[in-house]
């Protein structure tokens, strides 16, 4: 349960990145469709931000000290590019157009992303029961 609600958290701050940046988009034509492009997006985010993000911060590991994390700002960029690429690569309708629109959409799915998951509860564990 913990991971549909992270993919369809995920989903929605996309959703919030291509309403707020400009060079974010989904271009299906339906609601329905655009729904169901993000929900695949934002799996397709978690793939790539649980493969393809340690391998960066373990190779870049100097640099991110060199520059006290800030280069993490420009690894998120490239990450939220390399995701809109792949939609593209996948036949999906979801396009990030450079450098400055993947750097602000990853800022927008960050604090999006923060906000639900602070607002929406955990639920309680079932083996906590007495």
């Amino acid at each position: 349960m913990k991971l549909i609600i992270t993919v369809l958290v995920t989903a929605v701050a996309l959703g919030a990145s291509t309403y707020f940046v400009d060079g974010i988009d989904v271009t299906e034509d339906t609601w329905a469709a655009k729904a169901g492009t993000l929900v695949i997006v934002a799996l397709l985010f978690g793939i790539v931000n649980a493969i393809v993000k340690p391998i960066v911060k373990t190779v870049g590991c100097g640099i991110y000290v060199l520059t006290l994390g800030l280069f993490g700002l420009v690894v998120n960029a490239v990450l939220f590019m390399l995701v809109g690429w792949l939609a593209g690569q996948f036949g999906l309708g979801f396009r990030v157009d450079g450098f400055w629109a993947g750097f602000w959409g990853a800022i927008v799915v960050w604090v999006v992303s923060l906000v639900l998951h602070l607002a929406i509860p955990e639920g309680s564990n079932d083996n906590d029961r007495d």
